[in-house]
């Protein structure tokens, strides 16, 4: 699934190919894609013609294109795109959702291959459209207060990749850049949030924001054809990548196997040496 810098990259192509451009026309090709939005595909596709889109904003994993007062919400889920083009292009199998401007040029395509991302209109959302209200500042909005942030997880009894995966706590970080960043700072996933002393979490955090700013430099990670930016481009942050996605292969810092462990349905690698996991408190 994207995440905060997948989602970062999207936001800015966005910002350069289709804000200030006023919508001609919608076609709704796929209901699963607008089933957040209550009203149905047809209600969806009225309510957005002749309106110009005049931002693009993002918190966390969500992006969403203020329409006056209204906005345009977007969430990719694990294989979501939003493609802008020649809108001339033979459209694709997986296009869910087409949109064409008045001055006649590129054209917006949300294509989505597994259909479990989806688009809505939210009406008075501009500003912060309210189903995405109670997700939290990310670290790189000017509103993340870290030590806010600090406090919460120190009242938290759980392991610190499990709180960084909670959206309600801090937005953007996923399974990817929660690796990523434990590795930088020398924690292990299981690590306790309520036993980490200030400047420890201060340390994780200045690491999650530096691994966002190498993910941004270099377009992302993308793993496969499903995340690119709005021209169709892949990021190169894979490369880059310390121990996510990299179990057996020696960690780039001593040279230790990195280690995979089963994790929330999901996987989490760390550096043993590096990384040494907490011990089991009698």
């Amino acid at each position: 699934m994207p995440e905060l810098p997948e989602v970062e990259i999207v936001r800015r192509g966005l910002g350069k190919h289709v804000v200030g451009r006023t919508i001609e026309s919608v076609e709704p090709l796929h209901p699963r894609a607008l089933r957040r939005h209550l009203a149905g595909p047809d209600d969806f596709a009225a309510a957005l013609r002749g309106r110009r889109i005049t931002a693009a904003l993002r918190r966390g994993k969500y992006l969403w294109l203020p329409v006056e007062d209204d906005a345009l919400l977007a969430h990719l889920g694990m294989s979501g795109q939003l493609i802008v083009g020649d809108a001339q292009r033979p459209l694709s199998p997986h296009v869910r959702v087409r949109l064409t401007f008045t001055d006649g040029g590129t054209d917006l395509r949300f294509t989505d291959q597994r259909t479990f991302g989806h688009l809505s209109l939210v009406v008075g959302g501009a500003t912060l459209p309210a189903p995405i209200a109670h997700i939290a500042p990310d670290p790189l909005e000017p509103a993340f207060d870290l030590a806010a942030v600090t406090a919460r997880l120190r009242t938290r009894h759980t392991g610190i990749k499990r709180a960084l995966l909670d959206q309600s706590l801090v937005s953007g970080i996923g399974n990817i850049y929660a690796d990523e960043a434990l590795w930088r700072a020398r924690l292990h996933w299981a690590r306790e949030t309520q036993l980490l002393r200030p400047v420890a979490i201060r340390g994780l955090f200045a690491a999650v924001r530096d691994v966002f700013d190498e993910a941004l430099s270099a377009g992302g990670t993308s793993f496969d054809s499903l995340y690119v930016n709005v021209n169709g481009q892949s990021g190169y942050f894979e490369r880059s990548l310390a121990v996510y996605g990299r179990a057996d292969q020696p960690c780039p810092r001593c040279g230790t196997p990195v280690r995979r462990d089963p994790f929330m349905n999901r996987s989490a690698f760390t550096c043993p040496t590096c990384q040494p996991r907490p011990r089991v408190r009698l």
